[in-house]
Order: C-alpha cells, then structure tokens, then sequence
C-alpha cells in the first residue's frame, strides 16, 4: 500500500479536509479521525472517568460530527466545534447515569481567599499534588471536570469555552472560580 497520498494529506487544514468532504469525498474524514481522536478520548475519559464509556463515546461523537459536517460553517475552528460535540455528549451521558457527587459546603469555599488558590495551582507539578489533584476532579460533577479541563488541559480560552459549551462568558468564569475553590478544599482536606 503506497501511503505517500495519506501521508501529503494529512499536511493540510482542517478547512481543506472539510471541503473535500462535504464535496463527497468521505475518506477525508480519516485525516480528522486521526488527527483530533486522543483529544476528543482525553476529554470524554476525564468526563466519564470510564473507559470503556469514553471508548464508546468518542466514537459517538464522530459519527455526529461526520453527520452533522455539513452543518459546520467555519464560524469558529473545527476543533471548538468538535470539542462542543465532544462535551455535549459526555455530559449528556453522564446525566443519564443519575450519579450522586460530593456537595462541598459552601461556607469552605467562601474561606478560600482566591490568592491561595491561585499559588496553589500554580505549583501543581509535584507527583504527590497531582494525585491529590486527580482525587478531587474525580469528586466533581462531569460539567464541571469538563470545564476545568477545556481550561487547564486543552488550553481553550473562555471564548472558546463559551462557544462549547453554551454558557456565557461571565457564567463560565465564575464557574471556573467556584470549581478552583472547590478543588482547592477538597486537595488541603485530603492534605490534612
């Protein structure tokens, strides 16, 4: 098999896969498969924190993208627009699960001054903080592990995050806010 042809392909944009696409060709829409498929897992698994569920899922947010590519119309880049997908169906399936998460009292967080918090997830790099950092992201509820890692993993910017997610800008930081102070409570009590 001569993969020269793969190979020069997937040098182009995503713009240009998607026009070969949506012009019938659907084989191009191996060149995306390949190029967003951990990013979109790495999302879904932080999501479910279940692989077999973020095998299935990712999966499940192809099959939509690829059915719903001509929707598409470039008015942010494809990977906001998959990442969209990618977090409406995650979240959407851990709804249907009617799992009970950990409420954190909100007079904790309240004490948290935002500078601790601040310091404290700027030095997250020792292996001992990120353990206890993993613990408390499995304490949150999906929405707001969604967040935190669009933010902090993928790098999105609340811009992005907006247009992902549907929230509005000033809804997404104060969530960031609380769920920082969240993290922060629950990583100094299993410290203590």
């Amino acid at each position: 098999m001569d993969l020269r042809p793969y190979i020069a392909m997937n040098l182009y944009t995503d713009s240009y896969y998607i026009q070969r696409i949506q012009a019938g060709e659907t084989d191009c829409f191996a060149c995306l498969l390949d190029k967003y498929s951990r990013q979109v897992y790495s999302l879904v698994y932080r999501i479910v924190e279940n692989r077999e569920d973020a095998e299935e899922l990712s999966q499940d947010v192809f099959m939509k993208a690829f059915r719903s590519l001509s929707s598409f119309k470039g008015e942010s880049s494809f990977s906001t627009w998959l990442y969209k997908i990618t977090y409406n169906t995650a979240v959407s399936a851990t709804r249907k699960k009617k799992t009970e998460w950990l409420a954190i009292d909100d007079s904790a967080m309240e004490n948290v001054p935002e500078e601790s918090t601040d310091s404290f997830f700027g030095q997250v790099d020792e292996k001992e903080q990120l353990d206890y950092l993993n613990k408390a992201l499995e304490q949150l509820p999906p929405d707001e592990r969604g967040l935190i890692t669009l933010f902090y993993m993928k790098e999105k910017s609340v811009e992005e995050i907006v247009s992902i997610t549907g929230l509005s800008a000033s809804n997404v930081k104060t969530k960031m806010y609380r769920i920082r102070k969240k993290l922060y409570a629950l990583m100094k009590a299993m410290e203590e």
